[in-house]
């Protein structure tokens, strides 16, 4: 009876900060999970284990961001839209976006809602007063995911079930990847979800998160945020173009801030106001 009635809670507050207008999103309630490679057959980057807790409950969107979501942003500011490579565009994810560009969709999108946006013009996370904030519990608009947020997630947050792709062990069940996808992205939301209804966390585009690259550490963390600067951001899940290793949810890889490709995209978070 509590939890339907926190979860009658949740939905009247995506409508009441906006949320409900802006694409679809997923609640992720808080928790604490074992990050990284939990099977012991993964790559060096995603060593050494560490249990990561969550204290705070965040949205993060259903689907990656398509060209449809992005476009309305290009025609607004004006910017140029990026090549879909003759693929199509409509509600295949956006790709061809830099972290820049993704950051400034979600500045853009917190500027439309009247929130106070999520990132600086050096991409420093803000809070509510528009300070440098290294804690994205204090952030109060739309922004990438954190890498642990991320991973939290696609693992299913806390209705995980150890699946080692996000939302099954099958791989063609959940994922475009290199086998599947016929050399280019899909439309969001053709595979099975995850465990908290989430699509495409494994395969189809890689996709930006707000951290700064760097190794792990085997020390328990409590609401990470890497934000020690660096040459690379984030990204993950693997794409279209992967190998089935690299569309695993402990799989991580990273690329400049500035730089843009064919299988590069994201999809956006909010922390539970």
């Amino acid at each position: 009876m509590k939890k339907a009635i926190f979860l009658t809670l949740c939905v009247m507050l995506l409508a009441a900060f906006g949320l409900a207008g802006i694409g679809e999103f997923v609640l992720v309630e808080n928790g604490s999970f074992t990050m990284g490679d939990t099977w012991g057959d993964g790559y060096d980057n995603e060593k050494p284990t560490h249990k990561v807790t969550l204290t705070y409950n965040f949205y993060i969107g259903k689907y990656e961001t398509t060209f449809d979501e992005y476009d309305v942003f290009c025609e607004a500011t004006g910017i140029v839209k990026p090549d879909d490579k003759g693929w199509g565009r409509g509600s295949r994810p956006v790709i061809n976006v830099s972290w820049k560009d993704a950051i400034a969709y979600c500045n853009w999108l917190s500027e439309k809602e009247k929130l106070p946006k999520a990132y600086d013009s050096n991409g420093n996370l803000l809070d509510k007063d528009g300070m440098i904030t290294t804690d994205p519990s204090k952030v109060v608009g739309y922004r990438l995911p954190t890498e642990a947020e991320w991973e939290y997630a696609a693992r299913g947050g806390n209705k995980s079930k150890g699946y080692k792709y996000s939302g099954s062990n099958s791989v063609d069940d959940v994922a475009w990847y290199d086998p599947n996808s016929g050399g280019m992205t899909q439309e969001v939301g053709k595979k099975t979800p995850n465990e908290l209804g989430i699509y495409d966390m494994s395969g189809n585009v890689w996709e930006w998160c707000s951290d700064w690259y760097e190794g792990y550490s085997s020390s328990a963390q409590t609401n990470p945020y890497y934000s020690t600067d660096s040459s690379f951001r984030v990204n993950r899940g693997g794409g279209w173009e992967s190998s089935v290793m690299s569309v695993r949810v402990a799989s991580r890889d990273d690329g400049s801030p500035r730089s843009t490709r064919d299988y590069f995209g994201f999809r956006i978070a909010r922390t539970l106001p």
